[in-house]
């Protein structure tokens, strides 16, 4: 039993935690999703190494401070709450990865009802419905998985992560870049370029950012 909850959704190493199990979480649904929509494997990692979507880490914290209060709520409050929180933070993110990046990794300009490509009225309905299961079904339930976590263990863990997510996010903008520039036909400059060249090269990338990361 969980006695604050609040000061629990609080604490940033259970927020980390929260992150850390739904990017993975995330990443194994949508590539499962993909596959049997369209029969392909695509790696929907954010990052080149490693089965991280923070797109649904940053959707998990923001369900859990924007519900967390509201667990006896009803699924038609719960699924308002989310469509609306959902639809404004998938187009934030996008726009944001846009800014940043010059590219987004997903676009619903053929969807029915989008906006600007960046949201559509059915994965608005898909953050309504899920913000009622993250709410009745995962989240504690998550919580109390954490908290049951060695404290001392997981967070040398957390660290290690943090540190690895870090460099692994450098690499993925180093990455970027270098294909940007064999795409354009220049050749690498140092062993390093390389071995980018061999590893996280343009198909790797594309498999990754739906192709749209050298527009």
């Amino acid at each position: 039993m969980i006695k604050d909850i609040e000061k629990e959704v609080k604490n940033i190493y259970n927020l980390f935690w929260i992150f850390i199990f739904a990017s993975i979480f995330g990443y194994f649904i949508e590539g499962l999703w993909t596959f049997l929509k369209k029969g392909v494997l695509i790696n929907h990692s954010s990052v080149v190494i490693g089965p991280f979507n923070f797109a649904y880490g940053i959707g998990a914290i923001v369900l859990t401070f924007l519900l967390y209060k509201r667990q006896k709520d009803n699924f038609l409050k719960l699924f308002i709450l989310g469509f609306i929180g959902g639809t404004i933070l998938e187009y934030l993110m996008s726009f944001g990865m846009e800014l940043t990046l010059g590219f987004t990794a997903w676009s619903y300009s053929s969807k029915l009802w989008n906006l600007n490509g960046r949201v559509s009225i059915l994965y608005s309905i898909c953050w309504g419905i899920l913000a009622i299961v993250w709410v009745k079904l995962i989240f504690l339930n998550l919580l109390k998985f954490i908290k049951k976590m060695d404290y001392n263990i997981g967070k040398k863990i957390a660290y290690i992560l943090i540190a690895f997510l870090i460099l692994d996010a450098l690499l993925t903008g180093i990455a970027l870049e270098r294909s940007r520039e064999k795409n354009k036909g220049i050749p690498p400059s140092n062993k390093f370029e390389e071995v980018l060249d061999e590893t996280f090269n343009k198909e790797y990338l594309q498999n990754m950012f739906n192709n749209n990361w050298g527009e």
